[in-house]
C-alpha cells in the first residue's frame, strides 16, 4: 500500500486508528471457547473484532508473540486472520508487529515470510534497527511495503539505551531517526516517484508525546506508528498536536482497550464502541489540524 492510498483511507474514515490484535488465548471470552477450540478460537475472536471495528480502523497490527506462543496452531490462526483481512477489507493497512532485526539471509527470509505475495502478505513489519542498515534493506525490496523502525518506545526501560547521549550531542533515538530516514531511497522495489517517506515509518510511543515536536523536526514527512494510547495512558490530543503533518502522518494503535473492552457475549459490540469513541476523537483532531 502506498502512502497516498493510506492517506485516502484516513480521510475516508476520518480515522488514523490502528487496532492491535494482541489476542491472548487466555483472555478470549468464554462464549468463544464454548464454541471453538485452539486456533479456531483465536481466529473466530479476531474475525468478530475485525468485523466490528473495521468501519473505524485504517490498520490492524497482530503482535506475533501472541500467535507464535501457540506454535503451529497459533501461526495457522494468524494466517487465517491475514487472509480474512486481505480478502474482506483489502484497503486496510496490515502490520506485522514482529520486531525482527537480523542480517544477511536471515533478514531476507524474515522479509519473505511477512511480505512475499505467497506468504501472509503484510503491508509492513516492525523492525529493531540496532544492527544497522542491512537488517532493514531486505524489507524494502518489496514494492509498496514498509519498514516500521523502532525509535522511541514507551516501555519503562526504554531509557536504558534509547535516550543515552552520544558523542555528537544527540540521544540514541535521535540518531536512529537521522540515520534511518535515508534508508530505502534506492530505486529497487519502489513505485515510480516514491521516496523514503513512502517506505519507512517510525515507532514513537504515545507516552513520549512531549518529544514529538523534536521527532517532527527530524522526520517531518514520515508516518509514525504510535502505541500507548488507552491502556498505557498516552494522550491522543497531545500526539495529534505535536505529531500530525499534512498527510496526517500518524497511525495510533490501541490494543487492550479495544479488543478486551468486554469478556462477555457483547465483546464485539463493546470493541466497536471503544473503536468508534477513538475514531470520533480522531475525526475532531483531523478537522483541527489538517
Amino acid at each position: 500500500m502506498t502512502r497516498e492510498q493510506l492517506f485516502e483511507q484516513i480521510k475516508a474514515k476520518r480515522s488514523f486508528l490502528c487496532v492491535g490484535l494482541d489476542t491472548d488465548f487466555l483472555k478470549i471470552p468464554p462464549c468463544i471457547h464454548a464454541q471453538y477450540s485452539g486456533d479456531e478460537a483465536i481466529f473466530e475472536f479476531n474475525r468478530a473484532i475485525i468485523d466490528a471495528t473495521s468501519p473505524y480502523a485504517v490498520a490492524y497490527k497482530p503482535n506475533l508473540a501472541f500467535y507464535e506462543a501457540y506454535a503451529s496452531s497459533g501461526i495457522h490462526a494468524l494466517h487465517e486472520t491475514c487472509k480474512y483481512i486481505s480478502s474482506r477489507y483489502p484497503d486496510i493497512f496490515l502490520i506485522a508487529d514482529a520486531k525482527r532485526g537480523d542480517i544477511g539471509n536471515t533478514s531476507d527470509l524474515y522479509a519473505k515470510a511477512f511480505l512475499d505475495i505467497n506468504s501472509m502478505v503484510f503491508d509492513a513489519v516492525t523492525l529493531a534497527p540496532y544492527m544497522g542498515r542491512d537488517t532493514v534493506e531486505p524489507f524494502l525490496k518489496y514494492k509498496d511495503k514498509w519498514a516500521v523502525i523502532l525509535a522511541l518506545t514507551s516501555n519503562p526501560s526504554a531509557d536504558d539505551f534509547e535516550t543515552l547521549p552520544l558523542a555528537n550531542g544527540k540521544q540514541l533515538w535521535q540518531q536512529v531517526l537521522e540515520t534511518a530516514k535515508g534508508w530505502g531511497c534506492e530505486p529497487h522495489g519502489q513505485s515510480a516517484g516514491s521516496t523514503n517517506e513512502d517506505r519507512v515509518m517510525f515507532v514513537v510511543g504515545a507516552t513520549r508525546a512531549e518529544t514529538l515536536a523534536e521527532v517532527r523536526r527530524i522526520v517531518p514527512d514520515h508516518f509514525l506508528l504510535v502505541p500507548g494510547v488507552g491502556a498505557q495512558g498516552g494522550s491522543l490530543a497531545e500526539v495529534a498536536k505535536h505529531g500530525m503533518n499534512s498527510t496526517c502522518g500518524l497511525l495510533v494503535n490501541s490494543s487492550r482497550g479495544i479488543i478486551y473492552a468486554s469478556d462477555g457475549p457483547d465483546f464485539a459490540v463493546a470493541a466497536a464502541a471503544e473503536a468508534r469513541k477513538l475514531r470520533d476523537q480522531m475525526a475532531d483532531l483531523l478537522d483541527k489540524y489538517l
